[in-house]
């Protein structure tokens, strides 16, 4: 399986962005989806997931800020972000899981993507 991430870039504090992940997977409407982000000398976090049954987790850093959806028509992953932070600055990471979701652990999911960087400054 392959996920290709894309959408990021640069913007200001409270800015917005809208990140997607397109999915080669035959079975995408059965996989469990997250996004995962990574800032430099920090370790990979949770921000958020969309379960293959309609359950969704986010990360409390991110709630009410993040929006997590899928189009299982596209094969597609999104993630908008608004009312973006300094602190939210990471290269985020589309992971994938043939099965369903329960936590918002990096382990438990077993297909990533090369991640897309997002740079917000204040």
């Amino acid at each position: 399986v392959q996920l290709v991430e894309s959408g990021g870039g640069s913007v200001q504090s409270g800015g917005s962005l809208r990140l997607s992940c397109v999915s080669s997977s035959w079975a995408y409407s059965r996989d469990s989806m997250a996004w995962f982000r990574q800032a430099p000398g920090k370790g990979r976090e949770g921000v958020a997931a969309a379960g293959r049954d309609g359950k969704i987790l986010y990360a409390d850093s991110v709630k009410g800020r993040f929006t997590i959806s899928r189009d299982n028509a596209k094969n597609t992953l999104y993630l908008q972000m608004n009312n973006l932070k300094p602190e939210d600055t990471a290269t985020y990471y589309c992971a994938a899981r043939g099965g369903p979701l329960s936590t918002l652990s990096a382990p438990l999911f077993n297909n990533w993507g090369r991640g897309t960087q997002v740079t917000v400054s204040s």
